[in-house]
């Protein structure tokens, strides 16, 4: 697999990545050896970048990842996020859910997830969701004593609103910002994207497959397990579904031009929009992962970009609830 890099200075990585959330949290059922078995299969094939965070699980996809890469640390380019805390509730009450950017959690959720990942360093450090109650210079500050501590190679920004980029940029350079960005979810366009290519900063982006759905992985929330936080999603319910379906189809239909499945064409499609950005579609399986992976061969000229993206308008519904919506591009 080719090579791309994160900015026009930064590291060279897999032009495609791998989300690991899924083989730990949030997308229903989970199978630990055949998680370990896509990883694997993605190093062989060349994609060395893998993404995770200490609130997937919370910790255990950390875990996960540390225990599969044992021995084979030259081999990975590793992503990590800190900043959403995950506690227990009271009583029988539900997991609580904060958001921390403070210098001091800054510093003890790096050494936690170094702990957990069984490395020295990681890669690439990402402030998962900005914290309002921290100014980004503070959080980036504490992130710079990292790198400079050699605990950390490389920063980043996930959810970062253009103004809060170039504030935490001025501060220590940003190598990556990482954000959902597909088909039919395109907000980054209007001033994040312009942003990041003024600054020489890298896009990563996720869910380049719209959660699965542009893939034709499930056409109904009810296909869905019983703990997979899809179901009930905007985007996946009620009059939003019967519209998101006709994008769907319609991205079958110019897959089908080409020769090739929705997916690949929707991750081609991310990977023509610009040379810096790097989609990581996540799986938990071999066959997806063969399948995702097999994008970075199609080619799509400059007329077919500019159609697909014509034709596929953005997404019916909000990515996450009102209350996940407060905690992006801010």
């Amino acid at each position: 697999m080719d090579k791309r890099r994160l900015g026009p200075e930064g590291p060279e990585v897999s032009e495609i990545g791998l989300g690991c959330m899924g083989m730990s949290a949030f997308y229903g059922g989970t199978d630990d050896q055949e998680s370990t078995r896509t990883i694997h299969r993605a190093l062989e094939l060349g994609c060395n970048f893998l993404d995770t965070s200490d609130m997937y699980g919370p910790h255990t996809n950390e875990e996960l990842i540390g225990r599969a890469i044992a021995g084979r640390r030259e081999d990975v380019f590793l992503a990590t996020k800190f900043g959403i805390r995950i506690e227990p509730g009271d009583g029988d009450g539900p997991p609580r859910r904060s958001i921390d950017g403070s210098p001091d959690y800054v510093r003890s959720a790096c050494e936690a997830s170094l702990r957990r990942l069984g490395v020295e360093h990681i890669d690439l450090y990402y402030q998962h969701r900005v914290d309002p109650g921290t100014p980004v210079e503070e959080t980036v500050g504490a992130m710079a004593e990292l790198v400079e501590a050699g605990k950390v190679r490389h920063i980043g920004l996930s959810e970062a609103s253009a103004e809060t980029i170039r504030r935490a940029h001025a501060v220590h350079p940003v190598t990556a910002v990482q954000t959902e960005f597909s088909l039919w979810t395109r907000d980054v366009e209007s001033d994040v994207l312009p942003t990041l290519e003024e600054l020489g900063i890298a896009l990563v982006a996720y869910s380049p497959l719209g959660r699965g759905f542009l893939s034709g992985r499930f056409t109904s929330p009810e296909e869905l397990d019983e703990g997979d936080f899809r179901r009930y999603g905007p985007r996946f319910n009620g009059e939003n579904l019967q519209a998101n379906l006709k994008l769907a189809e319609r991205v079958r239909e110019l897959a089908a031009e080409k020769g090739i499945t929705p997916g690949q064409l929707a991750i081609a499609w991310v990977l023509a929009r610009w040379e810096h950005i790097v989609p990581i579609p996540g799986t938990k399986r071999v066959a997806y992962l063969e399948e995702n992976l097999a994008a970075a061969d199609v080619e799509l000229t400059p007329e077919e970009v500019e159609r697909i993206a014509a034709e596929v308008p953005a997404a019916s519904g909000d990515r996450y609830d009102p209350q996940g919506m407060q905690t992006v591009n801010r």
